[in-house]
C-alpha cells in the first residue's frame, strides 16, 4: 500500500511538535522557518544520518527494522499511542493484495449476555469505525441520540460531526471532537485497507471542516479508561467513569463500560436513565400489543 502520505504527514507534525530545549539540544541562532526540530536534528538525536532520516519521512519506511524506528520514537518522544500508530504505518507500507470489504463481525451471543448482566452499568461493544453494534438497557439510552436517528446508522463519528445536538450532548464538545477523530486515525494506522473505513472518513471530510481540521493534525490516541461527561437530554448532566476493554473472543471489537461514583448527583442520573429506558420499553411493548392481539385472535379464528 503506497501510504508514504500518511507517514511523511505524520513524522512531521510529530516533528514540530518537539522543541529544541525540550528534546536537549541548544536552540540556536535566529528565527526558525517552522516549529519544531529540523529533520537533520531528529537524524542526530536517532543516530541516524540526516540523508537517511530524510528519506523515512518521505514515506520509505518499508523494511525499516524495528530498532531503527524505536530510536525514531524516542527521537520525536512518541508516546504509546503514537509509537503503535508508527510501527502500524510501517506494516501498512508493506505490499499486500487488493484492499477489500470487511464482513461483519458478529457479536457472540454470550457478550450481549455480559451486557444485559451489567445491571448497574451502561455499556456497549463498537468496532474501529465507531460503530456502536451491541448495547444493554443503559448504554441504549445513555446513547439514544446516536441509535435514534436513522442516518447516524449507529455511528458516534457521524453524530459528533453531524448532528447538532452534539454540541449539547457533550459538555466538552471539543475534546469529544478531537477523541473521535483521533480514534479513528488510530484505527486507519492499524486498518489502513478498510474500505468502509475509507468511505466514513470521506464522508465525514467531504461534510464537516471540523473533522477536516482535526484530522490534519495527525493525532491519535489510546482509549482504555477516564472520566466523561455527558447532558443528556433527558435526566441532565452526568460525570461517568468509563473502562474500555478489548473483546478477545472478537478481535477489531471494544466493549465500554460506564458507571458513576456512587451517591453522587451523576449516580442518581444513571439511575434516572435506567427509569427512563424501561418506561420507554413499556410503552412501545403497549403499542405493539394491540395488533399484535388482533394478528393472535385472526389466527385463532381460521
Amino acid at each position: 500500500m503506497d501510504n508514504r502520505a500518511e507517514i511523511r504527514e505524520f513524522l512531521a507534525t510529530r516533528r514540530a511538535k518537539i522543541s529544541p530545549e525540550q528534546a536537549g539540544l541548544p536552540a540556536g541562532a535566529g528565527a526558525r522557518r517552522v516549529p519544531g526540530l529540523r529533520r537533520e536534528e531528529v537524524a542526530v538525536l536517532a543516530g541516524v544520518s540526516t540523508e537517511w532520516y530524510i528519506r523515512l519521512e518521505k514515506g520509505h519506511i518499508s523494511g525499516v527494522s524495528d530498532d531503527v524506528l524505536d530510536a525514531v520514537t524516542r527521537a520525536l518522544q512518541l508516546d504509546e499511542a503514537e509509537r503503535d500508530h508508527l510501527f502500524n504505518l510501517a506494516r501498512a507500507a508493506k505490499p499486500v493484495r487488493t484492499p477489500r470489504r470487511r464482513a461483519k463481525t458478529q457479536i457472540p451471543v454470550s457478550v450481549q449476555r455480559v451486557l444485559d448482566s451489567m445491571t448497574g452499568t451502561a455499556a456497549f461493544v463498537r468496532n474501529g469505525r465507531l460503530d456502536i453494534l451491541a448495547s444493554n438497557t443503559r448504554g441504549r439510552a445513555l446513547y439514544s441520540p446516536v441509535l435514534d436517528k436513522p442516518a447516524h446508522r449507529g455511528n458516534i463519528a457521524r453524530f459528533d460531526f453531524l448532528d447538532a445536538r452534539a454540541a449539547d450532548y457533550y459538555p466538552d464538545y471539543d475534546g469529544a471532537l478531537a477523541t473521535a477523530v483521533a480514534l479513528l486515525r488510530t484505527e486507519a494506522g492499524r486498518d489502513p485497507r478498510n474500505k468502509d473505513l475509507t468511505e466514513l472518513v470521506g464522508e465525514l471530510a467531504t461534510c464537516s471542516e471540523a473533522f477536516r481540521t482535526r484530522w490534519g493534525a495527525h493525532d491519535v490516541r489510546l482509549h482504555r479508561g477516564g472520566i466523561k461527561t455527558f447532558n443528556h437530554p433527558v435526566v441532565g448532566f452526568m460525570e461517568l467513569a468509563y473502562d474500555s476493554m478489548d473483546l478477545v473472543a472478537a478481535p477489531g471489537l471494544v466493549l465500554t463500560a460506564y458507571t458513576a461514583e456512587p451517591a453522587t448527583p451523576s449516580a442518581d442520573n444513571l439511575a434516572l436513565l435506567a427509569s427512563w429506558a424501561a418506561t420507554e420499553a413499556a410503552s412501545t411493548l403497549a403499542t405493539a400489543t394491540p395488533d399484535d392481539a388482533d394478528t393472535v385472535d385472526t389466527a385463532s379464528s381460521d
